[in-house]
């Protein structure tokens, strides 16, 4: 039993990064098999929308190793937590940014 409540803290962030990336992929998968991926006009809007998940992962990273110093709470517990919370937040970026209509001011 000892062995388990050791282990549910190592498994738990795992687990929670692996459920996120798999919906965030399987929601992707699905709107390239519809063709309702985020399509802009302009190749640097585009750019940026191609940009939000990639970045958003870089910023949960970054975020999730700066908590990791001010609370206690292992490196790699921040890190993991914070690429997940990044992705699904980049995700949602990608969202809003997509319906999003173009302005030409």
């Amino acid at each position: 039993m000892e062995f388990v409540m050791e282990m549910i803290p190592i498994l738990l962030p795992i687990i929670f990064v692996g459920v996120m990336a798999l919906f965030v992929v399987m929601r992707m998968k699905q709107k390239y098999k519809q063709g309702t991926l985020g399509k802009k006009n302009s190749t640097r809007a585009q750019t940026l929308l191609d940009s939000l998940i990639p970045l958003g992962m870089v910023i949960g990273c970054c975020s999730g190793m700066v908590l990791s110093f001010i609370f206690t709470f292992s490196i790699s517990y921040g890190l993991s937590l914070g690429a997940a919370l990044g992705l699904l937040g980049g995700y949602i970026g990608y969202e809003i940014y997509s319906r999003e209509e173009e302005s030409y001011s």
